[in-house]
């Protein structure tokens, strides 16, 4: 039953995330990328740190210094995702985002030496494919802004590796407290370094800010970080993938976006790239049982 709680706070991230390719691509009009970044993240802080507040008293050494790792990372891939998301389009920025799903594997291996399940890396291929033909509307070609967000698939690639590796033995909530504190901290010294917050921000930026910040910072990372308790960081992955298929549903259902044929078809190899995740576990038991028999 735990790993099914898992998996329903990742499918609650992957919608949260889907609309926020939109909600941010809202913001930028209005905003900077790193203005955009400290709102959400000052405000996420502030939001996790009153709800949850008796989690401050397990913030430990450990806890900081692997928070602020997680947090670095989260101001890194973000920056390069938003600042991305300037030169390129929304559809594009979240497949490319969504290459994390085959990295994750990658870094298991590199880093531990974990072995490349072949289930994992099946589903990782399909899910990429899926998303490559939900997402991609037009000729690919790669621009500033694909390589600034191929970049950050990278690091949210690490930050769902360390993110999985940290909460087993810290308090999720705890670690995601001082994860937002210090994206919060760097995103704001990057405003400053330009020039500082604007004087009388549009109520779009106000609102959109406000959106990323409860929905896209705040809910999305407790659930996803409360979830990594109980999955692995390449299921993680596959499942959080989603959010490009959960993006592509709300442009059709509130900004009038069309649903092709070919998105339809990649939308369903997403679903099938989380169902061979799923049942990955069911493959092996049944392995067991024929060797023991």
């Amino acid at each position: 039953m735990k790993r099914y709680i898992g998996d329903i706070l990742l499918l609650i991230t992957a919608i949260v995330w889907g609309s926020g390719f939109v909600m941010t691509a809202i913001a930028l009009e209005h905003l900077t990328a790193y203005e955009v970044m400290a709102g959400r993240f000052l405000l996420g802080t502030l939001i996790i740190t009153v709800l949850f507040y008796k989690k401050l008293r397990l913030i430990s050494k450990s806890v900081l210094w692997k928070g602020a790792v997680l947090g670095t990372i989260l101001f890194v891939a973000f920056a390069l995702q938003t600042v991305g998301l300037e030169y390129t389009t929304p559809s594009k920025n979240a497949f490319l985002t969504a290459v994390n799903v085959v990295i994750v594997p990658v870094i298991a291996y590199l880093v531990y030496r974990r072995r490349i399940d072949r289930h994992e890396l099946m589903a990782s291929v399909i899910a990429l494919i899926g998303i490559a033909l939900l997402s991609l509307q037009g000729s690919f070609t790669i621009d500033i802004g694909d390589l600034l967000t191929l970049l950050c698939a990278v690091g949210f690639a690490f930050d769902i590796f360390y993110t999985n590796l940290f909460v087993k033995k810290e308090d999720a909530l705890a670690l995601t407290i001082v994860q937002f504190a210090t994206a919060a901290l760097l995103s704001t010294v990057a405003v400053l370094l330009q020039g500082g917050f604007p004087a009388s921000p549009s109520n779009e930026a106000i609102w959109s800010v406000v959106y990323l910040a409860v929905f896209s910072t705040t809910i999305a990372y407790v659930c996803q970080n409360l979830a990594f308790r109980y999955t692995t960081p390449t299921k993680a992955a596959v499942i959080l993938s989603l959010e490009s298929f959960f993006g592509s549903v709300l442009a059709v259902l509130f900004i009038n976006d069309v649903m092709t044929g070919r998105m339809v078809f990649g939308a369903a190899l997403i679903l099938v790239a989380v169902l061979v995740a799923e049942i990955k576990p069911a493959f092996r038991l049944k392995s067991s049982v024929r060797t023991d028999h």
